[in-house]
């Protein structure tokens, strides 16, 4: 599989995970990833994986995730780019509606991630689990 973005910086990568996200294009963003990617969630709520290894185990996870989450915008878009050029930190907040209470969802973010030829192959996030868990009202994603 060619990858055309193999020569663009890690900034303007990142934001087009973001973007990607915002689109709900669960597939699509998983496609932004490398096939041995790993991702950590290392706040996540007890008893939830924080752990993924491989594209495959990821997009399993996220695939639904839209079908939760109402998120309709993103209200706050920082991203920095590092003394590596192949990782960028996004400081980044989301906004929108959990689908199934209706309780309004948002949600401050803090994304290191790391890129090789192109592709995400490191994406770790920290989020406030006590606020995830008010907004889907004690229920877990």
């Amino acid at each position: 599989m060619s990858n055309n973005n193999q020569n663009i910086p890690a900034t303007q990568l990142l934001r087009k995970s973001l973007d990607t996200f915002l689109a709900k294009d669960m597939k699509g963003w998983s496609e932004l990833c490398a096939a041995d990617v790993v991702a950590e969630f290392p706040f996540a709520p007890e008893g939830s994986q924080s752990r993924f290894e491989g594209r495959e185990a990821l997009y399993a996870y996220l695939k639904d995730y839209p079908s939760y989450i109402d998120v309709k915008s993103l209200p706050t878009l920082k991203i920095y780019g590092t003394d590596d050029e192949n990782v960028a930190i996004a400081e980044w907040s989301a906004s929108g509606v959990v689908i199934g209470s209706g309780n309004p969802y948002e949600m401050s973010y803090a994304t290191f991630v790391t890129f090789r030829d192109g592709q995400i192959v490191n994406y770790r996030e920290y989020w406030n689990p006590q606020a995830f868990q008010k907004a889907m009202g004690g229920g877990s994603f």
